[in-house]
C-alpha cells in the first residue's frame, strides 16, 4: 500500500463516525438534530463523493445554542482567568494529541494539501496556547490620577458572541478567533462554513473532554440566510466575529445594526506583492509563488497581484511560471502534493470563469488557466501575464491558485497600482532600498505589510485590513480590545465642592 493509500484509509476511518451519523450541532454539551429534522449533503473535492450529512439549523437551533451560551456565561464569565488559562491550555494539548485526525479531516473536508493542513493542528493549539496565557491579565487596565480623582480602568467580557467561520483553512480559523474570546470570559456560538463543518464539531468535542464546561462553546451548522442571519440579530449575541466574503461582512454588520451589536470582520483581499529591479529575485520569486499558489490559493492574505517593475518583469515572470509549471496538483493526502482541488464546484466554476475574462481583456495565459482531470475540483496553477490593472482579474479576489502580473515603471506608479482597488488587507514589498521601503510602506492602503518577506505571523500583532478588507484587529491585546468591555470606575483622592442647584 503506497503512502496516499494508506492516508486515504487513515482518513476514511476517521470520518465513518461522520459518515455513519453526520455531522450534529453541538448545544449545551451534547451531539443534537436539527430542530426541524433536516439535513444537508457535503462532499468531498477530491472525487466528489458524498461524505457526510450534516444537521441544517435554524432559528430554533440557534435560539437554543444562544440560551445555552448565555446560561453558560453567568459562570464562565466569573471564572478567574488562571483556571480559564488552565482549562485552555488543557484544550491546546488535546488538540495536539490529535492532530493526525484533524488534519486528514481537513484535508477531505476542503481539498487543502497534507503538507499545509499537517500544521493546522499545531497552529490552531498555538491560538489556546497564547491567549490563555493572556486570560490572567485580560481584566487589567490602568489608574489614571488628577488631583481630585482617581480613575481606574478594567475590562470585562462582553458576553455570547457569535463566531462565522469560513470554509479554507477551517480549524485554524476557528481556534483563531474562539480562543480569545473563550480567554477573555466569553462564551460562543460558532456557525461554521457549510462547505466545510466537519473540524467545527472535533474541535468543541476536544474541547469539553479537556474540561471546557458544557455550554461555553457551541456549534450549530446551518446556511447564512437562515442559521447565520439569526445569530447575527439576536439579542442575546453581543457581537459578531466574521471571516469571509466582503458582501457578506456588508450583510452582517446590516443584519446587527438594530441590536448595535459590536462587529469584527476579516473580509477579502486583492493584495500586491510589489517587487523592485534592486531586489533579491530569487527569493522574491519563491516567496510570490508562496503566498499564492500554497493553501490552493484559498487564502485571504494570498499576493494575488504581482506588481513587477518594468526592467525585470520578463524575466521575473517566465520564472514564476517556471515554478507554477512544476508545482504537483493531486491528492490532498499525497505528502508531495502542493495544489489539492479548491474547496466545491461552485468555487471551481467561479475561479474557472476567470480564465475566459482574462483572455477577453488581454491578458496572456502564461501557465495553467485550466481544469486538471475529470473529476474533482482541481485547478492548474496559473500566472496571467501582460496584464492592467483595471482588468477584472487584477481587480476582483479570485480565491484560487491564480496570479495577475503587473508592470511597473517606477515608485509611483506602484503605489498607485497596488492601492487602486477596494481592498486593503496585505502587501508585500520586495527592494533592497530601506528608504524606498520606508516610503512605499508609508503609504500603502493595507492593515498589514512585510518587507522581503512573505507572511510570517506573530501572535502578538494586530492582523486586519482597511477598506473592504475588514473592521477591527485580531492578535495580541487587540482582540480582548473586542472581546471585552472597557470600564472607567473614579474614586475621589480628596473632598471636593459639590455643585448646588437651586439654592
Amino acid at each position: 500500500m503506497s503512502v496516499v493509500d494508506d492516508n486515504i484509509a487513515k482518513a476514511k476511518g476517521y470520518l465513518t463516525r461522520f459518515s455513519e451519523s453526520g455531522v450534529m450541532h453541538h448545544i449545551a454539551g451534547e451531539s443534537v438534530p436539527a430542530a426541524s429534522g433536516k439535513t444537508f449533503e457535503i462532499i468531498s473535492p477530491v472525487d466528489l463523493s458524498v461524505l457526510a450529512s450534516v444537521a441544517k439549523g435554524n432559528a430554533s437551533d440557534i435560539d437554543a445554542a444562544v440560551a445555552a451560551a448565555k446560561e453558560a456565561f453567568r459562570t464562565w464569565s466569573k471564572t478567574p482567568g488562571a483556571e480559564r488559562r488552565k482549562i485552555l491550555i488543557q484544550v491546546a494539548e488535546a488538540i495536539e494529541a490529535r492532530a493526525e485526525e484533524i488534519a486528514f479531516a481537513e484535508c477531505m473536508d476542503t481539498g487543502q494539501a497534507l503538507r499545509f493542513m499537517s500544521k493546522a493542528a499545531i497552529r490552531g493549539a498555538a491560538n489556546f496556547r497564547y491567549f490563555a496565557d493572556q486570560a490572567p491579565y485580560a481584566e487589567d487596565g490602568e489608574v489614571k490620577r488628577t488631583p481630585t480623582q482617581m480613575n481606574t480602568t478594567s475590562r470585562r467580557p462582553i458576553g455570547p458572541v457569535g463566531v462565522i467561520t469560513p470554509w479554507n483553512t477551517p480549524f485554524m480559523l476557528s481556534t483563531w478567533k474562539i480562543a480569545p474570546a473563550l480567554a477573555a470570559g466569553c462564551t460562543v456560538v460558532h456557525k461554521p462554513a457549510e462547505f466545510s463543518p466537519v473540524t467545527a464539531k472535533l474541535l468543541v468535542e476536544i474541547a469539553e473532554s479537556a474540561g471546557l464546561p458544557k455550554g461555553v462553546l457551541n456549534v450549530v451548522n446551518g446556511f447564512g440566510e437562515d442559521a447565520g442571519k439569526r445569530l447575527t440579530e439576536h439579542r442575546d449575541i453581543k457581537a459578531i466575529a466574521f471571516v469571509g466574503e466582503s458582501r457578506t461582512g456588508s450583510m452582517i454588520m446590516a443584519q446587527g445594526a438594530a441590536t448595535l451589536k459590536r462587529v469584527h470582520f476579516e473580509l477579502g483581499g486583492k493584495n500586491p506583492v510589489i517587487v523592485f529591479d534592486d531586489a533579491d529575485l530569487e527569493r522574491a520569486v519563491d516567496a510570490a509563488a508562496f503566498m499564492i499558489y500554497s493553501l490552493n490559493g484559498e487564502r485571504c492574505t494570498s499576493s494575488s497581484r504581482l506588481l513587477v517593475q518594468d526592467t525585470i518583469y520578463e524575466d521575473f515572470t517566465a520564472r514564476v511560471a517556471e515554478v507554477a509549471k512544476r508545482i504537483k496538483v493531486g491528492h490532498p493526502l499525497d505528502p508531495e502534493t502542493v495544489v489539492g482541488p479548491l474547496i466545491h464546484p461552485e468555487h471551481e466554476a467561479k475561479v474557472l470563469s476567470y480564465f475566459d475574462k482574462a483572455r477577453e481583456e488581454g491578458a496572456v495565459i502564461a501557465a495553467g488557466g485550466e481544469k486538471v482531470g475529470d473529476s474533482g475540483c482541481f485547478v492548474a496553477p496559473t500566472l496571467f501575464t501582460q496584464a492592467r490593472n483595471d482588468m477584472t482579474v487584477a481587480q476582483e479576489e479570485i480565491f484560487g491558485p491564480v496570479l495577475t502580473a503587473i508592470p511597473f515603471k517606477d515608485e509611483d506608479e506602484a503605489l498607485q497600482m497596488a492601492n487602486d482597488v477596494d481592498y486593503g488587507l496585505a502587501a508585500y514589498l520586495w527592494t533592497d532600498d530601506l528608504n524606498r521601503a520606508i516610503r512605499m510602506t508609508d503609504n500603502l492602503e493595507a492593515g498589514m505589510m512585510w518587507v522581503n518577506s512573505e507572511n510570517i505571523r506573530h501572535l502578538p500583532t494586530p492582523f486586519g485590513g482597511v477598506k473592504a478588507s475588514g473592521i477591527g484587529r485580531d492578535g495580541g491585546d487587540w482582540s480582548f480590545d473586542f472581546y471585552m468591555e472597557t470600564v472607567n470606575v473614579s474614586f475621589p483622592r480628596s473632598h471636593h465642592k459639590v455643585p448646588k442647584l437651586g439654592g
